[in-house]
């Protein structure tokens, strides 16, 4: 994500020592994930799991199960059907989509601690959510898995969130004031290391945490450059249609078609643009996950 309102700034150094000494002795405070939903990911990247299994462990979180099926039973999902059980659901919408569902409500405002900054992390979970969206449909065009293009997308930036709870933390330990430019811009120099961090205490797939790694430099992520680019790409695409067009730092469509990491998936001009046709369903799926 861009942000335009960070920038290098002056009298952190006493808080950037004392973040550095965190990440350094690892010791940031990385939120828990849901256990069901770390076990919904780990089920379906196994293939010898089925939907039997994948609803009984959705059905032991109540909360969870009932918002996968307001989800599977939204407008976009099941348009002509009512769904009455979670194995209905996973036999009409599939597995994967499933746990997509799943994962997608578990990655909240609610597992981060930021007074006064809880509308920061709102916009930064919709912004992933939305990169996730996109890089499935980037990776549909690129004939590529579009269900680990959504978790990588989904996750490329979760160390923001969890940057921005560590440098309030560590202000109010230390007594320093901070205001939100400061820590945006500490927040964007911390998130990447910080993020690397969560992914593994996730135990999230090892793609996901190569993406994570190598998101800003895809060009030495190795046997993860592909998935890198892809969720790269549906970054790109987020920051086009999260943004207002004319505030700084947005990018605009003439701007997006042009990104150097779209040429580099090989994706034409022609592809791109039918990419950008699916904004409806994209934005339908937005709101569908966000019901």
């Amino acid at each position: 994500m861009k942000n335009a309102e960070a920038a290098p700034l002056s009298g952190l150094e006493p808080l950037e020592s004392a973040i550095d000494a965190q990440i350094r002795s690892n010791q940031i405070d990385v939120p828990m994930l849901p256990e069901v939903a770390g076990r919904v990911v780990r089920l379906t990247q196994d293939p010898k799991s089925d939907a039997m299994q994948l609803a009984k462990l959705i059905q032991s979180d109540q909360i969870l199960a009932g918002h996968v099926m307001r989800v599977a039973n939204s407008a976009l999902y099941s348009p002509n059907a009512t769904l009455i059980s979670l194995q209905q659901a996973i036999a009409r919408l599939g597995m994967k989509l499933i746990s997509e569902i799943a994962l997608a409500a578990s990655i909240n405002s609610s597992l981060f601690n930021a007074p006064g900054f809880e509308s920061h992390i709102q916009y930064e979970i919709r912004y992933s959510l939305l990169a996730g969206l996109w890089a499935k449909e980037i990776a549909r065009a690129c004939r590529r898995n579009v269900e680990a293009a959504f978790l990588t997308g989904l996750l490329h930036d979760i160390g923001r969130p969890v940057a921005t709870q560590t440098i309030i933390s560590v202000a109010k330990d230390i007594k320093f004031t901070i205001d939100k430019r400061s820590l945006i811009s500490l927040e964007d120099k911390y998130q990447r290391a910080i993020g690397v961090k969560v992914v593994e205490q996730w135990e999230m797939p090892q793609i996901v945490i190569e993406v994570v790694r190598h998101f800003d430099d895809y060009q030495n992520a190795g046997d993860a450059i592909k998935p890198t680019m892809i969720a790269r790409a549906g970054a790109e695409f987020a920051d086009h249609f999260m943004c207002e067009q004319g505030q700084e730092g947005c990018l605009t469509r003439d701007q997006l078609v042009v990104q150097p990491v779209l040429a580099d998936l090989d994706l034409y001009q022609d592809e791109i643009l039918e990419i950008l046709e699916k904004e409806p369903a994209v934005q339908s799926a937005m709101e569908a996950l966000q019901a």
